[in-house]
């Protein structure tokens, strides 16, 4: 009987690993179903499909990259301030709460001022 549990064992084990590591990939926050979900909820009509904002819906603020952690993205979007309508877990899951999060610091940083020719062209005259 021990020799039978020995032997089990390594295997258990490696079963163990293996599920949780799929199990983890799968908890990991995607981009892309971020980007589905951004627009579901309709986040892209105040803040544009990039998450670059708008003078005229947002104050101009731009999520894209933001520098809040997480926990605090989601915090803000549960219980919002100004304008924007609050969303409870009830409307947006965690999970996709947190795709949207990857979705948005996936975009790409935009170019300094200093680096679009016709920014510097206005500027000079």
């Amino acid at each position: 009987m021990a020799f039978v549990r020995v032997r089990l064992l390594p295997a258990a084990l490696a079963a163990g690993f293996a599920f949780a590591h799929i199990a983890a990939a799968a908890a990991d926050p995607s981009a892309e179903n971020g980007k589905t979900e951004f627009v579901k909820h309709g986040c892209w009509q105040c803040h544009g499909f990039e998450g670059q904002g708008s003078v005229a819906t947002s104050g101009g603020r731009v999520i894209a990259d933001t520098p809040l952690p997480f926990e605090a993205f989601k915090a803000y979007v549960r219980d919002p301030s100004g304008a924007m309508p609050p969303f409870h877990a009830e409307m947006v899951s965690d999970s996709d709460l947190a795709d949207i999060y990857a979705y948005l610091e996936s975009r790409p940083k935009p170019q300094p001022a200093k680096d679009i020719p016709l920014l510097n062209n206005l500027s000079s005259k």
